[in-house]
């Protein structure tokens, strides 16, 4: 077998695993990684606006959104570098390097993750919402959440998980659940969409990501981020306080920290055009041809 053929072999798998799209008209690629629970259509405010200038990747992690449910191995899939190795085999077998990242929430840590195990396929940072630990381990590190608060809500997720994802889809989203969706002003309507997103994903892929999440800190890779990096802050997020974002740009050695004000842990739907601009103005100050 060829190399070319296994090369064609090898996307086409990858492809059908991760729901895999790339877009764009633009020479420097973006990698666009979502959040635990969402999906690859929810980058779609940014895109107008990107693919004119970039190639796009998308994709869905394995149990999310058109993944290929039928590649999920629990083995691979209960911590965050068998995430992390789904991106790097993307990159493989489409040839990427040197991409711009885009990671929401968790994305950004399994950004951290490639960035140290193959650093020639990320150039740049850009995190929506990030954090290292959700935990509160000591006077010198409050992550938001005690531990018995984070196993009492996984241990919600495994008894009554429609009754979790209404509980965290406001949280995640900074507005109410309204009664009638149909009824929704467009940030409600954004509630529903990420219940719906929740609900889709089936509590056996759910629950062991859900533990890689919460569970664990990487506190220890912030220093490690040889990349310049843009910190992408909500001033009322309910997942991520600002300490930790301030905790991020301290530890990071070469970031821009942009606090942008909002409420919910989800500011590229609710407010794509502050996170465009502030993306616009992080890449402009790296390179023209960004």
């Amino acid at each position: 077998m060829s190399g070319n053929h296994k090369m064609i072999l090898d996307q086409a798998e990858i492809t059908k695993r991760n729901n895999v799209k790339i877009l764009g008209e633009g020479q420097k690629i973006m990698i666009m990684a979502h959040g635990f629970g969402c999906n690859q259509t929810m980058w779609r405010f940014l895109l107008p606006q990107l693919t004119p200038h970039y190639k796009i990747v998308l994709f869905d992690y394995v149990g999310c959104g058109s993944s290929d449910c039928q590649a999920y191995r629990e083995e691979r899939y209960n911590c965050l570098d068998g995430y992390a190795q789904d991106i790097i085999e993307i990159c493989d077998a489409f040839d990427l390097q040197d991409c711009i990242f885009v990671g929401h929430s968790i994305s950004a840590t399994i950004g951290w993750i490639i960035n140290q195990q193959r650093p020639e396929l990320i150039s740049h940072h850009i995190m929506v919402c990030p954090s290292p630990c959700f935990i509160n381990i000591d006077d010198n590190y409050s992550g938001g959440f005690d531990m018995q608060d984070l196993e009492g809500l996984i241990g919600l997720m495994s008894q009554d998980y429609l009754g979790w994802g209404q509980y965290l889809a406001p949280i995640v989203m900074g507005s109410e659940l309204p009664d009638d969706a149909s009824q929704a002003d467009e940030k409600e309507s954004m509630v529903w969409e990420l219940l719906n997103s929740f609900c889709a994903m089936d509590v056996t892929f759910s629950l062991p990501f859900a533990k890689a999440c919460f569970y664990s800190d990487n506190r220890h890779l912030l220093k490690h981020i040889n990349r310049p990096s843009l910190i992408l802050q909500s001033s009322d997020d309910l997942l991520v306080n600002l300490n930790v974002a301030e905790f991020m740009a301290n530890e990071i050695p070469d970031n821009q920290l942009d606090i942008i004000e909002s409420k919910g842990h989800c500011l590229h739907m609710t407010n794509p055009a502050n996170v465009m601009e502030s993306m616009k103005r992080f890449l402009a100050t790296q390179s023209p041809s960004l």
